[in-house]
């Protein structure tokens, strides 16, 4: 899989108009899960406060669970290119790289639990999204690392950021700390100011 990345739904090419009905429906599945939490959403009742027939959702998003990850995928693949800029601290551009993701949902708490849950869903729509949302996320780490990223490291902080969601959608810490737990792991990851890095 190569690492370019759209930003359209996993079903199909958009025209215009199809693409302001699915901006619709996800904008409104952000207000209805702050509104009832992960388990009182239904595509239906986004479809109602989207202000779109259920029928016209559905063919769209299979379940809450693909809508919900296509939430996530959006916010993240309109995150800005990475800017190196020539910095050579590694260990800085991976925490900020594993901060910007961390924080796309963190100050929202039902969303973010709601993306956790969404995210381990087993639908060939959620899978799909969940392999571009992998590959975005290793090729902004793989950036921030340099271009010759030891692949164990790379493995090492894409598990601790899987590993990190997780632990935030069990309760076990918020998912506000959650980024600052992030910066912690890569300083493990990355001793020496990141040269454990890039060989």
């Amino acid at each position: 899989m190569s690492g370019e990345v759209s930003t359209e739904p996993t079903r199909r090419r958009l025209t215009p108009r199809q693409a302001d009905t699915v901006r619709r429906l996800t904008d409104a599945a952000v207000e209805e899960v702050r509104d009832t939490g992960y388990e009182g959403l239904t595509v239906r009742n986004v479809a109602r406060r989207a202000g779109v027939a259920p029928a016209t959702a559905y063919t769209y998003f299979a379940s809450k669970n693909h809508l919900i990850t296509e939430v996530f995928w959006r916010r993240l693949s309109a995150l800005p290119p990475l800017e190196t800029g020539g910095d050579p601290d590694v260990t800085g551009r991976v925490e900020r790289v594993l901060r910007e993701i961390a924080l796309l949902v963190s100050d929202e708490p039902e969303l973010a639990a709601a993306c956790t849950t969404a995210m381990l869903g087993t639908d060939p729509d959620v899978r799909e999204l969940r392999a571009r949302i992998g590959v975005a996320i290793r090729t902004r780490l793989r950036d921030a690392l340099g271009g010759h990223a030891d692949p164990a490291v790379l493995g090492a902080l894409e598990l601790a950021y899987s590993g990190a969601l997780l632990h935030a959608g069990m309760g076990y810490t918020s998912y506000a700390r959650m980024a600052d737990r992030l910066a912690e792991m890569a300083r493990l990851i990355l001793p020496g100011g990141g040269q454990g890095g890039v060989r």
